[in-house]
């Protein structure tokens, strides 16, 4: 079983900002342009973070910036630093602003002195108790040490919410049979050891608060072997003033619906003289009190039902349903049914309240609300990341037996099917409001919670800085690339297809894809070995980043961001005996034996954080900035090539690709974030060692010694071995290894990596001649780039097209019937693998030889 999931809540506090435009000087012509990813404004107030990237040397890093609107309106704004270029000059800033339905865009990002003062800026109180932030609207409290993660929330003086707590149900044992008897459950609770600020404004404010789940009923914290989790999520406790007919029940549902209602309807068999007043109760008004009605009205209010709790409920990704009862002793009514809920709750009185929303709230099903006790003097709102309506969490493998290579291409091994340190990230956002908020602003805070409002530079000014690497914009200039282009839209459609018609959500599930497909079943091989989840293998993620980076879609970049939350968590294990490593794909995700770092890469998750600074993803690329050292708890080659058979010198060993290049992408982004030259001397001290090895990267046996310590590494093989294997570069280091040579500019590592490319496909004297050339044709194109080689751009294209074929790779046939559950539509050779690398060559060839891409097939 799981020992520990990590919980990130976001607490977002929308507050009003009066601009007051101040003189700005020494503003400069050029400026950035920033748009509202999917084309569209958020439809309140939003804060919004984002990145950007600049070119080496052009920004230092005291610049000041201003934002402003397509209508030249100052923008507020706070800025800090992302990523350094070697020289010291910023390569990617962080900005935050607030803004929403009524600032025209595009906004310009200029490099200038502030242009902008808030009345109310956004302050941190520090104290030994208490870290206060205080909007001049609203006054958020965070114990540092106890079980509350928030301890109250005041609006204009009244308090609104108090009492934020994580909670979690553990139970002894599976479901099991349904004659089996109950099993034992036991409630935990957060608790609070190390609260710290990270940002103390004037936009915003981070704080990041660290604890434990500790059992309410003694000391014992988290988690056993033995226990499974039945609920966990956060509660608070919601103070209610107003009377019984003033106070108010929200639900989103799917798309704009609202669920919305009185805990006591003025209506029944006869109704009040005054229609009005129901009316205006039904839309969340202040109605009279009680003692304010006549008396035939006070007699039917003494006599109508009070309804006390509520719930939704959202057991599996397409369907969901609300209830409610008057209390413990009575039935829950059903009140209304639906499909997908977008994950928000209110619960409140007209003199105020609090709504909660969840992300990806029906994605991450079982999920739901709870809204308890609001007839009460204190209301309870639970949000269950996961509900305990659902089968308790069951973390353990899929067999008790392993299956072997040959039969399932699984790698399993005793005691390595372990979820003992995965994770879970969450977001949840906070709507503490002065009164009951109307049914247009409580669907537009479940629109802002369920896809958060999103700024971001266009493709154009992303591709003419060079950020991530070698990508090209589309182009569609003669029929060779418009097939092409065609080519990568329908590639992505159908994953995206494929999400929604195989249902690839659920709470550790949703952001994965599946590895490869069964066309005589029409399903993907979600029960063979090694062939079902995917887990970043040839790296999907980067491929569906590149996509979104080229195009802007947002519907790209959606599934991206899913990708990037599941595969830095649930695949990649963040304490304990694997600590930075990641599992290789499998039925489950953490079934596999093979704990690698081509899986928990930070360059898989650059793209998301430098896109929108998160936070959680920025501690996911720390957390594995010396992961090489998990290399000496487990030999990546250990099963492959035992290590009796190629005897190391040095504390454990390493291939030259996926291992040393996914650690060069971590000192890399290690490096460009801290400044820290450990990290870069550690990648000229692996230069240097492949540079004297005879043959470069194509030197030793296929494994490397290799020290931690001294980032050493050693061909320790016979004399004269070489060795080319496909894994080098299709895990990523092809993109590493792009921006590696732009961010280093070293003499010794341009030559072992032109070396590289020129040969994997082209092999000379015994050296290079890899399989899978259409993988790599992108190194080839690269030298050809470098060198000017008009040959080796041509290699590069027929490479890329194999036979000569240009047939539709993604063109879907319907199937239906009796052959198949539910109606799909099916591509037959679908394939992650290839996929991934198709499409990433595709992008990348266009950039470096797209002036020479053939006409035709030959």
């Amino acid at each position: 079983m799981i020992k520990k999931i990590h919980l990130k809540i976001f607490v977002i506090i929308y507050t009003c900002l009066i601009a007051l435009p101040l003189l700005a000087q020494n503003i400069q012509d050029e400026s950035v342009s920033i748009r509202w990813l999917g084309g569209e404004s958020p439809g309140i107030d939003s804060v919004v973070s984002w990145g950007v990237p600049w070119p080496k040397g052009a920004v230092q890093k005291n610049q000041e910036f201003s934002l402003v609107t397509s209508d030249g309106k100052p923008l507020p704004l706070q800025t800090w630093p992302l990523a350094y270029w070697p020289d010291g000059s910023l390569k990617w800033s962080g900005f935050t602003t607030v803004a929403g339905p009524e600032l025209s865009e595009p906004y310009k990002l200029k490099q200038a002195s502030a242009s902008f003062e808030m009345e109310n800026k956004v302050k941190v109180v520090e104290n030994e108790q208490t870290v206060e932030i205080d909007t001049g609207k609203l006054k958020c409290r965070i114990p540092r040490q106890g079980n509350y993660i928030i301890g109250s929330m005041v609006i204009d003086g009244r308090e609104v919410a108090e009492k934020g707590q994580l909670v979690c149900i553990l139970q002894n044992g599976p479901d099991g049979d349904v004659y089996d008897s109950p099993k034992p459950r036991e409630k935990f609770i957060g608790r609070t050891n190390k609260v710290t600020v990270e940002q103390s404004g004037p936009v915003r404010a981070v704080v990041r608060i660290e604890g434990m789940h500790q059992s309410e009923n003694g000391g014992r914290q988290w988690l056993q072997e033995k226990d499974f989790i039945r609920g966990l999520g956060i509660v608070f406790s919601v103070p209610m003033r107003e009377q019984i007919q003033n106070r108010h029940v929200r639900f989103s549902g799917e798309g704009n619906g609202l669920w919305a209602e009185p805990i006591q309807p003025l209506t029944g068999r006869f109704n009040l003289r005054n229609r009005s007043i129901y009316r205006n109760q039904l839309e969340g008004g202040r109605i009279p009190n009680k003692e304010e009605f006549d008396e035939r009205a006070q007699k039917m209010m003494d006599d109508w039902a009070v309804w006390n709790d509520y719930r939704l409920v959202q057991v599996n990704a397409d369907g969901f349903t609300i209830q409610k009862r008057t209390n413990t002793q009575s039935c829950w009514l059903d009140a209304a049914a639906g499909r997908r809920a977008s994950g928000l709750a209110f619960v409140g009185d007209v003199s105020g309240g609090m709504a909660v929303g969840v992300k990806d709230f029906w994605q991450s099903f079982p999920s739901s609300f709870e809204i308890l006790n609001v007839a009460a003097d204190t209301a309870e709102l639970r949000a269950w990341l996961w509900s305990p309506d659902a089968q308790a969490m069951d973390m353990r493998h899929y067999d008790t037996r392993a299956h072997g290579l040959d039969a399932s291409y699984e790698d399993v091994q005793p005691g390595f099917s372990t979820a003992h340190g995965v994770a879970r990230t969450s977001e949840i956002m906070l709507f503490p409001s002065p009164d009951v908020p109307s049914r247009e602003v409580l669907v537009s805070q479940a629109q802002v919670s369920s896809a958060p409002p999103q700024l971001v530079c266009t493709p154009e000014y992303l591709h003419s800085v060079k950020a991530f690497g070698i990508w090209s914009l589309p182009d569609r200039s003669n029929p060779a690339k418009v097939w092409i282009e065609d080519e990568l839209d329908g590639a992505v459609k159908q994953y995206q297809r494929e999400i929604e018609q195989r249902h690839w959500y659920g709470f550790w599930n949703f952001g994965d894809i599946m590895h490869s497909y069964d066309s005589l079943r029409h399903v993907w091989q979600y029960d063979i070995g090694g062939y079902a989840w995917d887990n970043s293998e040839l790296v999907p993620d980067m491929w569906l980043w590149y996509s979104f980076l080229r195009t802007g879609r947002d519907d790209i970049f959606r599934v991206a961001e899913a990708m990037t939350r599941h595969t830095g968590e649930v695949d990649c294990y963040h304490l304990g005996r694997f600590n930075g490593l990641g599992s290789r794909h499998n039925v489950r995700h953490w079934g596999c034996g093979a704990k690698e770092l081509r899986i928990s890469q930070a360059p898989l998750r650059r793209f998301y954080y430098y896109l929108t600074t998160d936070e959680r993803t920025g501690d996911l690329m720390h957390n594995v900035a010396d992961a090489d050292y998990a290399l000496l708890e487990v030999d990546p080659m250990r099963i492959a090539m035992p290590v009796d058979q190629n005897p190391t010198n040095q504390p454990t060993r390493a291939r030259v690709g996926p291992d040393w290049l996914a650690m060069v992408g971590n000192w890399m982004t290690e490096w460009e974030r801290t400044e820290n030259t450990k990290y870069r001397d550690k990648i000229l001290t692996g230069i240097d060692c492949i540079f004297e090895m005879p043959y470069g990267m194509f030197s030793g046996p296929g494994v490397l010694g290799y020290d931690p310590n001294s980032g050493m590494l050693y061909d320790e093989g016979p004399a004269d071995s070489r060795y080319t294997a496909h894994l080098v570069m299709i895990m990523g280091g092809a993109e590493v290894c792009f921006e590696l040579t732009d961010l280093i500019d070293n003499e010794n590592w341009n030559k072992i990596f032109m070396q590289y490319c020129q040969l994997y496909s082209n092999r000379q004297n015994g050296v290079g001649g890899g399989s899978y050339p259409n993988w790599h044709a992108r190194l080839t194109a690269y030298a050809a780039k470098t060198a000017n080689d008009q040959s080796l751009a041509q290699k590069a294209w027929r490479d890329f097209f194999g036979r000569g074929l240009r047939r539709a790779r993604y063109n879907p046939r319907l199937i239906e019937g009796p052959d198949v559950l539910n109606p799909i539509e099916e591509v037959r050779m679908m394939s992650t693998n290839d996929t991934s690398q198709w499409c990433l060559n595709a992008i990348e060839l266009l950039e470096l030889v797209g002036d020479q891409i053939p006409a035709d097939d030959n």
